[in-house]
């Protein structure tokens, strides 16, 4: 185990941002496009959390156009460069997957004070 861990410490950021479940983050994707690289932002509902480690992620979802949009994200990969919390939110679930059946004001989540 000792092993595993000392090879993928290495490839850990070393500090992360409090990210939870129902918070909404915008996330900063660098995308490469032929010879140029540009940061795209995508914002939205952390509906999951998985894994752990090296290999945690996060799904963000969000309605663009009357359509839901769901994207995970490595969070040690190295095309992440910046992750931010717009908002904390208050939930009782550790997945919040009834979201995607829900459309409008119904998909909203409650803000933390």
């Amino acid at each position: 185990m000792n092993l595993i861990e000392s090879l993928t410490s290495e490839y850990m950021k070393p500090e992360l941002p409090k990210v939870e479940v129902g918070d909404t983050v915008r996330v900063h994707v660098k995308i490469k496009e032929g010879s140029r690289e540009r940061v795209q932002a995508f914002e939205g509902t952390v509906i999951a959390k998985k894994h752990g480690g090296v290999a945690e992620t996060i799904t963000v979802r969000r309605i663009s156009y009357g359509v839901g949009c769901e994207k995970v994200f490595p969070l040690h990969a190295p095309n992440i460069v910046d992750i931010e919390t717009v908002r904390r939110g208050k939930v009782r679930r550790a997945k919040l997957y009834y979201l995607r059946d829900r459309m409008g004001k119904a998909a909203k989540v409650r803000e933390k004070v």
